[in-house]
């Protein structure tokens, strides 16, 4: 693990990038960051985690770290034993976590939950919808408290790369790391999702997703398919990180549209607000 901490005294932010070997938008981020010389009002580690991994090429080595924590420094994996070291680099920390996804292009948020944390990040990231984890966090880094998660568009693709870069940078103004530069918030509100349920695979040799990320598939819908045969919807939902082969036993999650956030990090329920069929604005 490779942690670099730019001002001085306790680190009170961090951003991590390269949980997954396989995702090097999130250590592209990390190094441009280093480059760039930046003067900071609060000091900040920017950390890449899965260094074996990463040099692999692979997800993990040994098990998913965003499966492993907390870990143990006596842990039987690679991975296990880095979920520990890791949580105690970060510990009290302010957190941004980079990752990229096969099922999505544009960036969106994962939260565990729609916090004040959450709610005073996200306004100021350029993301087309924020991801409430809830029951499906165990094990994961955003289980823990002040943690915004950012999926950056496609896997290993040079545009995650580049929207890691300014999310990175985004992220830091808008936890007041980054002197002389003012946040800004977004035009419109974003919409707030909640994972629902898992949607699994039948076992097949090839699969087919249907639908678009974000946008509502109606009761009956065709969705998926799975050697040809049809996945129809039994009832409406919303598809998130649905995709033909980002899962090995599952095409992705179903979501509901729970509600939307203003500009200023207020929640506005869906049953109050103009969230209806529509999803992220395009």
């Amino acid at each position: 693990m490779r942690v670099e901490t730019l001002g001085d005294g306790e680190a009170e932010v961090a951003i991590v990038g390269g949980i997954h070997g396989d995702e090097p938008c999130g250590p592209a981020a990390v190094e441009a960051l280093l480059d760039a010389d930046l003067e900071v009002e609060r000091p900040v580690k920017l950390i890449v985690a899965n260094e074996k991994a990463l040099s692999r090429g692979v997800r993990y080595v040994e098990e998913d770290l965003n499966r492993a924590f907390p870990g143990s420094p006596d842990a039987d994996t690679h991975e296990g034993r880095l979920a520990h070291e890791l949580l105690t680099e970060i510990r009290g920390c302010d957190i941004l976590s980079l990752h990229s996804t096969q099922s999505y292009a544009a960036p969106f948020a994962l939260v565990d939950e729609l916090d004040g944390y959450a709610r005073s990040i996200c306004p100021y990231l350029s993301v087309e919808a924020v991801v409430e984890t809830a029951q499906y966090s165990e094990g994961r880094l955003i289980a823990y408290p002040n943690v915004v998660e950012l999926e950056c568009g496609i896997q290993r693709s040079a545009a995650a790369a580049e929207n890691a870069k300014s999310l990175a940078r985004e992220f830091l103004v808008a936890a007041g790391v980054i002197s002389g530069e003012e946040k800004t918030p977004r035009d419109h509100p974003l919409p707030v999702f909640r994972l629902d349920q898992r949607i699994p695979k039948p076992e097949a040799e090839e699969y087919e997703v249907f639908v678009e990320n974000f946008e509502r598939v109606t009761e009956g819908q065709r969705f998926a398919a799975a050697d040809g045969d049809p996945l129809d919807a039994e009832q409406p939902f919303y598809p998130i990180l649905l995709s033909a082969y980002g899962y090995q036993q599952t095409f992705g999650y179903a979501g509901d549209l729970v509600g939307r956030l203003d500009n200023e990090g207020a929640a506005v329920p869906a049953a109050d607000s103009s969230a209806t069929a529509d999803g992220p604005n395009r």
